[in-house]
């Protein structure tokens, strides 16, 4: 088949670039980078420079300040005026892009450019912004998988991108049928976060030729890194809006400018709305005709780290109190048009006589209120309040499962009644589409055989339903069924659950019964006590049953936390939940809304939940991460499968349920034998796969067996997988055989750099394989969720770090213990939570190599830049020119024989462990 080449693809997008007003420009290298650079920048503030460029040494002052900085300092730095002291002793602002009036800005377009760092890369298009790279495209021919173009661009950001190109704000990768984009960031970029584009109705736009009319058009370019990028002190990163989140904030801000009516936004759960609520307030915050905007949000809603971002932009703003004090400020102080605060905190503010004159300041002037997850009952209980005081607000709702006729509040009110019209939507059979969450996985499990309604206490004819539901026998029954089944869900505990059941005493009574048991997971407990509550017919109160729970977590992790610190602990839980520290969480209601963990890939259900409680459990679990997590697994031991159908049909609108929830163990095996029989009549046994001569050959056995592996990944989260030949056809040795063959095929693939093969442009999705709990990511993970200003908890959360790393079988992790360790030692406790640890990390990492190639070189008599450039080679290329380094060796044969393999062991361990 012809295909249309990558060089033409390139030739088309950048005739379409100039035709849409970008300025062609040669740059083909660095050094014209910044001459360009420094031309643009001039241009750009001629007036603020009075017509005068800057010198030499006014240039150099500008990119001294700008330039080798992180990539999230870079954001920063790129949005803000720099001072620069001119010759004379006068100070000029510079400015590095207009973010108010975006079509102002210079644009340009080049192509092949040529940098050179630790090898030469040469990079398909970049759009340059007043002379800054900030946004970079890479193109593979059709016919290929474009995410090879990521791959290639992941490999640049190792290598090349350093200087100016630290600015970088957009990758593009397209392969003129498939186009996505995805935000830089100095972190580790998961292929799951890069996106379509699409139009306003979530038609997703794919071909390269409409992406670049619609995405790159200058004046939208320039306005996505102006508006929809999110730079987020907490996790000292940078985000880019996904189409949808861009919609919503458009349609809402236009609401409230062009009309004094309200309006909601209908986002499925997960899909970032608290984000896009949040930005959308910062927007209507700036237009001076809004006197002030409050971003409301509901406590039960909010996990620590949301907190804690929330009060990074405002001291004091969220927290677990009702306490109405730092609200009251922020409403008296006039120059703080936006405020974050609670539901809980506003409705004190309002009802409470006390702050009526604070409030009778804003009776008529131009206030909004955006609430987010709206579909709470809250709000609607406080909205007459609010009206009283406010004669001139609007009102904007988020929600991902709004109240319809068929869930209306107790009240009998809908979404619509409170906030009229529904302004955009994007559901959640649109998000599983498009990858922006997981579909579920859902088992019912029966643990009874009596039949009753569990929704319809009416119908339960006479049956002491409590008793059944407590039984001793039933609970022990799906204690045991967890156990057996928990770390295939959990991908050899690499993943975690919450375990919501239906009352406090129901909780106290399976943690008891997990503690019995025989096993190895980290289970906690948390739930909220009453002060003066009823403890008739309990053992006893259940503060004193959450005391002895917290005493066991104090002793699994070091911790010293009681329900006199209550705050601190739910906080510690809810970072050892994301960080996978926790296998399994027993809640009653906490956790269930608004909680978002990547790590979080299991919800198990005791209780009947139905409508948008349902859909806002199951989808604390569908949260994208990486392959290995490829969709939500919730065990039900309550017959939910109507309510299950009836919420998906209800907040899908659609008929079919099949659109969110996952194929059946049935189907899944089905499609499993059938990949099976491919693999088999490519290779009837694993030793077959050594005599395929055709790369075709070779890559049609490469994808299928991907194929069957990822049908594996999926089929081993059902509690009635078996690996034997007489479920799947093959035994466990078999499969791991024909695996090795498949690792060997991509090793050989990645040192066959020079040559020119069709396996280059396969993905091998080499993490599918691997199920080691205690891994690089794992560690990392858990080192970024430390509390660095808590300095208290510091040395015991260190400790434990380390202690999960001497139990590690991780080859990966095995190399770079001692690495990881020493940055624990030597750097950890010195950062704060202001620092970046991956930053950090890098740094404290390039350090430690460059000593460590210093002290070999020395000992091993060869020159120290030699070494260093046999081992670039090595990374590139898997190569290892045995030749040239007895050639840079001077001394006697004898010695360079025995020096050789241990230099070439050396340089192969070296950049495993710095990889």
């Amino acid at each position: 088949m012809s295909y249309q080449t990558e060089a033409k693809l390139e030739e088309n997008m950048i005739k379409q670039l100039i035709n849409q007003g970008y300025e062609p420009v040669k740059i083909p290298n660095y050094a014209s980078l910044i001459t360009n650079f420094r031309s643009q920048i001039n241009l750009f503030n001629e007036k603020k420079l009075n017509g005068y460029p800057l010198t030499d040494n006014e240039f150099n002052r500008l990119l001294t300040t700008i330039e080798g900085k992180s990539i999230f300092h870079s954001a920063k730095i790129l949005r803000d005026k720099q001072i620069i002291e001119r010759d004379d002793g006068t100070q000029v602002y510079i400015e590095l892009l207009n973010t108010r009036d975006w079509c102002k800005n210079l644009f340009q377009v080049t192509t092949q450019t040529t940098v050179t760092g630790k090898y030469e890369n040469r990079y398909d298009v970049t759009i340059l912004i007043n002379g800054l790279p900030l946004v970079q495209v890479e193109l593979k021919r059709r016919g290929l998988d474009f995410k090879e173009a990521f791959n290639q661009i992941q490999r640049y950001r190792k290598h090349s991108y350093k200087g100016l190109y630290r600015y970088i704000q957009i990758f593009v990768i397209s392969n003129g049928m498939d186009t996505k984009y995805f935000s830089n960031s100095d972190g580790d970029i998961l292929y799951g976060f890069t996106f379509f584009w699409s139009d306003e109705k979530n038609k997703i736009i794919t071909n390269l030729q409409e992406f670049t009319e619609t995405f790159l058009q200058r004046c939208h370019t320039a306005k996505m890194i102006s508006r929809y990028m999110i730079i987020s002190d907490a996790g000292k990163s940078l985000m880019v809006m996904r189409p949808y989140q861009v919609y919503a904030v458009e349609a809402l801000v236009n609401r409230a400018l062009e009309t004094k009516n309200n309006g909601y936004i209908w986002h499925t759960t997960g899909s970032g709305k608290t984000l896009t609520s949040f930005k959308t307030s910062q927007i209507l915050a700036n237009e001076p005709s809004i006197k002030k905007v409050f971003f409301l949000v509901d406590r039960q809603d909010l996990d620590s780290q949301t907190t804690e971002e929330f009060n990074k932009f405002q001291e004091g703003s969220v927290d677990s109190t009702d306490r109405t004090d730092v609200l009251v400020k922020q409403i008296r102080d006039l120059t703080s048009p936006f405020i974050v605060t609670t539901i809980q905190k506003m409705a004190n503010a309002v009802k409470n006589p006390r702050y009526a004159s604070d409030m009778e300041k804003y009776k008529d002037e131009r206030v909004i209120f955006i609430i987010d997850e709206c579909h709470r009952s809250q709000f609607g209980k406080m909205h007459t309040d609010i009206s009283r005081h406010f004669q001139n607000a609007q009102y904007f709702g988020f929600t991902g499962t709004p109240r319809l006729l068929e869930n209306k509040s107790q009240d009998g009110r809908t979404t619509a009644d409170l906030f009229e019209k529904c302004l955009h939507t994007y559901l959640i059979k649109e998000a599983i589409r498009d990858g922006n969450v997981l579909g579920f996985s859902v088992e019912y499990n029966r643990t009874f055989s009596a039949k009753i309604d569990e929704g319809d206490q009416t119908k339960v004819q006479g049956i002491d339903t409590e008793e059944v539901w407590m039984h001793e026998d039933r609970l022990n029954l799906i204690v045991d069924d967890i156990l057996a089944n928990h770390e295939r869900k959990a991908r050899s505990k690499g993943y975690t659950a919450i375990f919501t059941v239906d009352s406090i005493p129901m909780l106290v009574k399976y943690y008891k019964l997990f503690k019995e048991k025989d096993h190895d997971f980290n289970i906690a407990g948390i739930y909220t006590y009453g002060a003066n509550e009823e403890s008739e017919g309990n053992d006893e109160h259940s503060r004193d049953s959450l005391e002895k729970m917290i005493n066991d977590y104090n002793e699994m992790f070091g911790t010293n936390y009681s329900t006199h610190t209550w705050d601190g602990y739910f906080k510690d839980v809810s970072k050892k939940v994301k960080s996978a520290q926790i296998d399994i969480l027993i809640v009653v209601r906490m956790f269930l809304t608004g909680f978002d963990s990547k790590t979080l890939n299991t919800l198990y259900v005791d209780k009947n939940l139905k409508y948008h409680d349902l859909l806002q459990a199951y989808s604390r679990t569908n949260r994208v991460e990486k392959s290995t997590k490829p969709h939500g697994n919730i065990v039900c031991y309550r017959n939910l499968k109507e309510n299950t159908d009836e919420a998906i049909r209800i907040f899908s609108q659609t008929d079919s349920v099949d659109d969110v929830l996952m194929k059946s163990f049935e189907e899944y095996l089905a499609m499993f034998h059938d990949a099976l029989d491919k693999v088999k009549g490519m290779a009837t046994n694993p030793e077959d796969v050594d005599t395929l001569e055709s790369e075709e050959d070779q890559k049609a056995f490469i994808e299928w067996f991907r194929h069957l592996s990822k049908i594996l990944v999926r089929l081993k989260t059902f509690s009635q997988f078996d690996f034997g030949p007489d479920q799947l056809h093959i035994d466990s040795q078999t499969y791991e055989d024909f695996k090795s063959k498949y690792l060997k095929i991509a090793d050989r693939t990645r040192r066959d750099v020079e040559k020119t093969s069709i396996l280059q442009d396969v993905d091998f999705e080499l993490e599918l394989m691997h199920t080691d709990r205690i891994n690089v990511d794992y560690i990392m993970n858990m080192i970024k969720n430390l509390n660095f200003d808590d300095k208290s908890n510091m040395t015991n959360d260190l400790r434990f770090i380390k202690e999960e790393m001497d139990r590690a079988s991780d080859p990966e992790l095995r190399l770079k213990v001692d690495l990881i360790k020493g940055f624990l030692d030597k750097v950890a406790p010195h950062l704060s939570d202001d620092d970046s640890v991956v930053v950090e990390f890098e740094k404290y990492k390039e350090k430690v190599r460059e000593e460590e190639i210093d002290e070999f070189a020395s000992n091993v008599e060869l020159p120290r830049d030699s070494l260093k450039t046999f081992i670039h080679e090595y990374e590139y290329s898997n190569l290892i020119k045995q030749a040239e380094i007895s050639d840079k060796l001077k001394m006697g044969f004898l010695k360079k024989k025995k020096l050789i393999p241990r230099i070439k062991t050396f340089i192969i361990e070296h950049t495993k462990r710095f990889a």
